[in-house]
């Protein structure tokens, strides 16, 4: 099965939801001359890390985002793997990741179970409980969000419920570039699976955001890379190469988890 890939690597304005739908919108827009069939947003794309006004500003229930990201993958055809954003639960506000298929119908939910304390997400969210795993048409994926890529074992949990290619959506700052790179290229490596990153470009009042959205292939090869400012990232994946890589090198069939706890 192959699927032609949109990475909407945006600039997000601090705090500013109308905006970033405005600029999300016009980036699907753009986007849509290519034809593809999943869009893919960063993490906490309407309204950034305006961590300490969130209990004013974010999405109750995630309501609004998901309006908007169903109208989305309707009006385009494609499917949404909506980023994530600030969504108020009964839980505290949460990191949630909403995707949408091309019907309009929401076929993946999943919140941030890792916490980045360097930037207090701690103190202000909520961590989520449920894995990122989801469908579409009869390919099984996974979402992660950001800090979670640091956690091997959390990726991994997903790559063994047979997840062929993991969507990654991240604000992830331009002094760990390095780590970003090379913790998406080993996860794909060791997963032998696709890793679809979108991160965001720009800054906020504290930080400066890295770019460099990547896809990468199931031997670790970079497909596509953008830089560091504001870009759509277009590539084609084809997942058919997972199982052909898996068959090469059976790192699943060798696993020896009753050694490893």
């Amino acid at each position: 099965m192959k699927y032609k890939i949109a990475c909407l690597q945006m600039d997000i304005a601090f705090g500013d939801a109308k905006k970033n739908y405005g600029k999300a919108g016009k980036l699907m827009e753009k986007a849509s001359n290519e034809n593809p069939d999943i869009f893919v947003l960063p993490e906490l794309w309407t309204t950034g890390y305006d961590l300490k006004n969130l209990e004013e500003k974010a999405d109750v229930g995630a309501m609004e985002a998901s309006a908007f990201i169903k109208n989305a993958a309707l009006k385009h055809n494609a499917h949404v793997v909506g980023g994530s954003v600030a969504n108020k639960t009964d839980n505290g506000i949460e990191n949630t990741m909403l995707i949408y298929d091309k019907n309009g119908e929401q076929v993946g939910k999943y919140s941030k179970l890792h916490l980045f304390q360097l930037m207090d997400e701690h103190i202000y969210l909520a961590a989520g409980k449920e894995k990122g795993l989801f469908s579409l048409d009869s390919s099984k994926f996974a979402g992660l969000i950001c800090y979670d890529i640091r956690f091997p074992e959390w990726v991994r949990t997903h790559a063994l419920e047979e997840a062929s290619a993991i969507f990654v959506v991240a604000e992830w700052p331009i002094q760990r570039l390095e780590h970003w790179r090379t913790l998406l290229i080993a996860r794909a490596i060791e997963n032998q699976c696709f890793i679809i990153a979108c991160n965001r470009s720009g800054s906020d009042p504290d930080n400066q955001f890295a770019g460099h959205s990547m896809i990468i292939g199931p031997w670790g090869e970079i497909i596509a890379e953008a830089g560091v400012g504001e870009e759509i990232l277009v590539a084609e994946i084809d997942l058919d190469q997972v199982q052909e890589t898996r068959s090469r090198i059976p790192i699943f069939a060798d696993r020896r988890p009753e050694k490893y706890t």
